[in-house]
């Protein structure tokens, strides 16, 4: 069983950066797919990033491609999402993810342990 705790979640305004991290506990991290995913308010929850076990592949919803990297530190147990260039339409709360796989997935369906999720508000 692997619990994930995210945080790194806050206030920000618009053009700012914040950096998520994902701990995970209770498995073996570095076998895990890890994804980042979120949900405004009145909205689905929706893909944002997945990365691989190995980080050798990582993929990104075309909103948030090229100012959203995901990583993972596997020696630290610990996934991230360095989020710049924030906007206001990026405002949800953020859950990481994970899935003893090496295949990424954008559907959430897919992924069996999820965190309790961190607050993301972007101010413009």
């Amino acid at each position: 069983q692997v619990q994930l705790v995210e945080s790194g979640g806050g206030l920000v305004q618009a053009g700012g950066s914040l950096r998520l991290s994902c701990a995970a506990s209770g498995g073996t991290f570095s076998r895990y797919a890890m994804g980042w995913f979120r949900q405004a308010p009145g909205k689905e929850r929706e893909f944002v990033a997945a990365m691989t076990w190995s980080g050798g592949f990582t993929y990104y919803e075309a909103s948030v491609k090229g100012r959203f990297t995901i990583s993972r530190d596997n020696a630290k147990n610990t996934a991230y999402l360095q989020m710049n260039s924030l906007k206001p339409e990026d405002t949800a709360m953020y859950y990481c993810a994970a899935d003893l796989t090496d295949n990424w997935s954008r559907f959430s369906s897919d992924y069996r342990y999820w965190g309790q999720g961190t607050q993301v508000t972007v101010s413009s």
